[in-house]
């Protein structure tokens, strides 16, 4: 039983990690990235529509993203919430395409973006140890109900231990990976 609530365990922070690599994947580098527009909605027929159900994304030189709207009605309404957005990037349009040029960083902005990863680490690494600390109380319990042995809840402490450890490397390699890339780029 003490087996399956590892696998669980391993579940959820696959699952975190995952999630991770995610959010930091939309974390300007330099570098053009269809990735920094996975949240961006534009108002499409009085709807808020996700950017890649309404138009064509593409990166074809490396500061550079070009959308193309299926409908070229909406253009005008793209570039309006793109230069309203947080995004810090100014589009400009032929009638056609919308072309988003990507700036390069410089140093500050650079250190920002590694501050923010630091903290959204730092917030995983929390959620993980969180998960621990409740696997941990409901194995007490069972322990305390005399479901399991004093031997099987100090055996499940351990490989919850090394669990979590595996993770934290992992998400603490992650972390340098792209904050190589943002002081490289």
């Amino acid at each position: 039983m003490l087996h399956e609530i590892i696998d669980e365990i391993k579940a959820k922070f696959k699952d975190r990690i995952n999630a991770y690599i995610k959010e930091i994947s939309k974390f300007r580098t330099g570098r053009a990235s269809i990735n920094v527009l996975d949240d961006f909605s534009v108002e499409y027929y009085g709807t808020a529509t996700p950017i890649n159900q309404v138009a064509t994304l593409s990166i074809p030189e490396p500061n550079l993203i070009v959308i193309q709207p299926w409908d070229s009605n909406i253009i005008s309404d793209i570039e309006k919430a793109l230069r309203n957005s947080n995004l810090d990037l100014n589009p400009f349009s032929d009638g056609k395409v919308i072309k988003l040029p990507v700036p390069p960083l410089d140093e500050q902005r650079r250190l920002e973006i590694i501050k923010k990863l630091k903290k959204y680490t730092e917030e995983r690494k929390t959620q993980i140890r969180n998960l621990r600390r409740d696997y941990r109380d409901m194995v007490k319990k069972m322990k305390d109900d005399k479901d399991i042995s004093e031997d099987e809840e100090k055996r499940f402490y351990d490989d919850l231990q090394k669990v979590v450890d595996e993770n934290i490397k992992k998400l603490e390699e992650i972390e340098k990976e792209k904050e190589k890339h943002i002081l490289d780029d």
